[in-house]
């Protein structure tokens, strides 16, 4: 496969050459991403792959982390553009991992409000359902 040289000259030079991870990736978009990209660092571990900052030096355009090896994307809501900011509704973020009561705990340490407790569920997996300050749904599973 051919190098595409347009690509890799817009490449901001703080973005390490990593490709996107997993099949679908949700995109996110929120009223801080910087502020939300710093929290998933806290609460879910995540490792920043790249970050774009907007013209204006306040938002983020782009921003692109990866939580237990998959990726997640996120941005500022840019409404001149036709990209508004609206409630979260319908979807919720699954976290599998073998060690769940670790990540809920730091999950609620860093400030996600329990939703669901964590408890066993009838398909023997411990899970619950956290809501982080930005509103977005998470859930948390693995082995009891």
């Amino acid at each position: 496969m051919a190098s595409d040289a347009s690509t890799t000259a817009s490449k901001p030079t703080n973005a390490p050459d990593q490709a996107v991870t997993g099949g679908v990736v949700p995109y996110l978009t929120v009223s801080d991403a910087a502020g939300a990209a710093e929290f998933y660092k806290r609460a879910f571990a995540a490792g920043e792959v790249a970050r774009m900052p907007a013209q204006d030096g306040r938002r983020l355009m782009h921003c692109h982390l990866t939580i237990n090896g998959g990726s997640v994307m996120l941005s500022d809501a840019f409404p001149e553009s036709g990209h508004e900011l609206k409630a979260p509704q319908a979807f919720m973020l699954h976290v599998q991992v073998p060690d769940p009561q670790a990540w809920w705990d730091r999950a609620v340490a860093a400030g996600c409000e329990v939703s669901m407790p964590m408890q066993v569920m009838f398909w023997g997996d411990r899970y619950g359902h956290l809501k982080d300050p930005y509103g977005i749904t998470w859930t948390i599973g693995g082995p009891a």
